[in-house]
This record gives C-alpha cells, structure tokens and sequence, in this order.
C-alpha cells in the first residue's frame, strides 16, 4: 500500500526521527511488519528474537519481517541485533541516535512498506497466541487499529498490585477526562494498517512511553475503528520502567493532548474526512428544562459528596487534611463534571468534552480555594479540630462551590449546543 501525503494543516506534526536501517535479511515485501523497540537489551534481545521468529515462522500465514528498532543503546544491543540478521531470515535492524519507545515506533512505522504495521515489548510478556486475533481484523479490513487488552474478563494476567491499580487508574482518568473508549492505553501490544498510520503519525507527538495513549485517542477523535484483544500477560520482574516518573509525564501528555483538542490545533475534521469511518455525533439540545436539571444536578451531587466524603476519609491517615482535600475534590470533579454532562444536561457525544471537563477542573480549582481557606480557618480557630468536624466544615464549603458549579455548567453546555447546532446549519 502507499500511503497519501499528511494533509496541509496548522496543528502540530511531529518530525519523523532519523533512522537508519543497519542490517536487513527480509526477501520480501512483507505483509505484517512487526516492531521490536529496544534499549541496552543485550540480557534478552537474542532469545526474544529468536522466539518471536519461530512463532511467526509457525503460526502466522502471512509473509512477516520482524524490525529490531535500537534506540541509543550504549550496550551490545545492536551487534547482536546485526548478528541476529546473519541468523534468521526475515529480520531487520533500524538504528535511531535517541532514545525514546515512541520515537523509535514512529520512525520504523512511518517508513514500512509492508501492510500492516506491529510492535511488541522485547520481554514478551504477552502470550505470543494473541498475535492472530490481533492481525486479523486489520488483514480483512475490519478494523484500522489492534490493541491487545490486559484489563478484560477474559484475559489471564500476572503482576504485582501496585501495577495493577496504577494501570486502571490511568485507564479510568482517561475514560472520565477524555471520553475514551478503549480499555487499556498501555499494553506493549498493539498493531495498525500501515496506509493509516502514515497518515495519522504525522500528529502524535510524544516520543516516550504516552505515544501509545496519543495515538489511541487521536485515534478515536478521528472516528478510526480500534479492535481490542483479550491478552495473557505475565508482569517482568526485571523492567527497568520507572512507574513514577512514567506516570507524572504520562499525565503532562495526557494534560498537552486534552489542550490540543480543546484548542483545535489538531486537525481533526480533516482526518475524518480522509481516513474516518464516521462523523462524530452531534451534541443534542439541553433537555429537562430548569427543575429536571436542578433535580438532576442534585442527585449527581448528593453522590459526588458521598464519594468525596469517603475519599477524604481514606487518605486523611496518609496525606493530611489539605493534601486529601485536594484530591479527593480533583478525583470527584473530574467524574462530577462527566456525570453531569450526560445525566443532568443530556450532552451526548465526544464534541466539546475536553472544553467541558476545562471548565469544569476551572470550576473545581475555585472549589479547593474556598475549601483550603475554610480548613485553614478552622485549624486557625481549633487547631485541635478532628477529621469529622474538618469534614463538616468541607462540606458546607463545598455547597458554595456547588451553587458555582450548577450556574456554570448550565452556561457552558447550553452553549455548546448552540454552537452544535449552528455547526449543523
């Protein structure tokens, strides 16, 4: 397949890293190309080559090319991967001078010739046998984008708790904040038409580990058909991923990503057109009337406190008063926010949602000033005070904020249906 030109816009497009292919026993145009991004892997490249080839070579009826994409190792990573092209057929080696997961992907995947485009983790921590079930809906056209799940009923996964709960976090802030749809961003296995990626590429940005979230979400905003997989993966003791500081930068690209949108700086009708399967809904009228959405608005508060109050209770062991005020408040807003939209001012579809939930973290930043002002006057007048009173205090506060946020959650999804329907005009 060729891929068409990106098309002329003002929004950001990412730069293709160099790249540099060092060695190359493919005999072939493949069909699937799958991609191997590594960094200082010397302990684990060969035999994870070794069997991925066997897998292809056994169980998948395509012609296949596997691309060990080096990034800046300082090791001898890439000499083994040169010396694994002298082994195997079917294996190639880009080299790239910086580092960067996503940098790497997004050079080897821009410049494939093949059909469609892959990628797995070098630890194969995902069981080979869901590498079919994740190519063939690209093969038989059905769908654009492949991701294997971690996070469905049906898959088997082994890792430690920590792991756990940090990857549905962040799969939930991504449902409530950005209106996702795909249940896992992060599963190092994931696979694309590669005439698509050509053209969506050009606008995903990041060059580390959220490259996988960008393109997911971009992805979707473009009305691209992602088939999710139910996968077996089994956690690697040895990752050097560093889960911390992975999760703040994932959160700043979750945060440059939203603004993008909310902005319009990512060319988004345009990639619909050319690439989309179908138009983004329109945002229905506001329904209800004043009293059903008051009603309404009460229920989703009534139970935004419950939740805030619980939260609050729970971290206030381990952060204090201030810090658990905060993000408790920060937690509930963002659900308050999506909750609202849909069940109290009838907004449906993704239009204008990460205008609205803006407007909504606005609204929820003058909620914790009022708040931390009324805890810090309490503590200044009883600084013995306990949780439960402090509580008390937060909650009557929090009715001021709430008043706020009813006016302006009215105004702002009143206009945006306005401006929806002068958009249909």
């Amino acid at each position: 397949m060729t891929a068409e030109a990106p098309p002329t816009s003002d929004g950001p497009v990412a730069t293709v890293a160099p790249m540099t292919v060092v060695a190359d026993s493919s005999a072939t145009r493949p069909v699937l190309d799958i991609v191997v991004p590594v960094y200082n892997e010397e302990a684990d490249l060969a035999r994870s080559v070794r069997r991925l080839h066997e897998h292809l070579r056994n169980r998948v009826p395509y012609s296949t090319r596997i691309t060990v994409a080096d990034n800046a190792s300082t090791d001898r990573t890439l000499a083994i991967a040169v010396g694994l092209t002298e082994e195997l057929e079917g294996v190639r080696v880009a080299h790239l001078e910086q580092k960067g997961r996503g940098r790497a992907l997004n050079a080897v995947w821009r410049h494939s010739d093949s059909e469609i485009v892959a990628y797995c983790d070098v630890d194969l921590s995902t069981d080979l046998n869901a590498l079919m079930p994740l190519i063939a809906p690209l093969a038989s056209g059905h769908s654009d984008i492949a991701i294997g799940t971690r996070l469905a009923r049906s898959s088997r996964v082994v890792r430690g708790p920590k792991r756990e709960f940090i990857s549905r976090s962040y799969n939930l802030i991504l449902r409530t904040t950005m209106g996702a749809h795909f249940s896992d961003a992060q599963c190092g296995f994931k696979a694309m038409r590669t005439v698509v990626a050509q053209r969506l590429l050009p606008y995903v940005e990041d060059t580390g580990w959220f490259f996988d979230t960008e393109l997911l979400v971009l992805a979707e905003r473009v009305g691209l058909r992602i088939a999710e997989v139910p996968v077996d993966w089994v956690d690697d003791p040895d990752s050097t991923v560093d889960i911390v500081p992975t999760a703040v930068a994932d959160l700043r690209g979750c945060a440059r990503v939203a603004w993008a949108l909310a902005t319009g700086r990512l060319p988004i009708a345009e990639l619909r057109d050319s690439i989309g399967r179908k138009s983004e809904p329109q945002l229905e009228g506001v329904p209800f009337g004043l009293v059903g959405q008051l009603a309404r608005f009460c229920v989703v508060g009534v139970a935004s406190t419950v939740a805030y109050a619980m939260l609050y209770l729970l971290l206030h062991a381990f952060l204090g008063a201030q810090i658990s005020n905060f993000v408790a408040l920060a937690v509930t807003a963002v659900l308050n926010t999506a909750a609202n939209r849909r069940f109290s001012f009838g907004v449906r579809g993704r239009q204008d949602a990460m205008r609205h939930q803006l407007f909504g973290l606005t609204v929820f930043f003058f909620g914790w000033l009022v708040t931390a002002a009324s805890l810090a006057a309490l503590h200044a007048w009883s600084p013995e005070a306990s949780k439960h009173l402090e509580l008390v205090i937060l909650v009557v506060a929090n009715l001021v904020a709430t008043l706020t946020r009813f006016v302006g959650l009215r105004w702002v999804f009143r206009r945006g249906s306005t401006t929806a329907a002068e958009g249909a005009a």
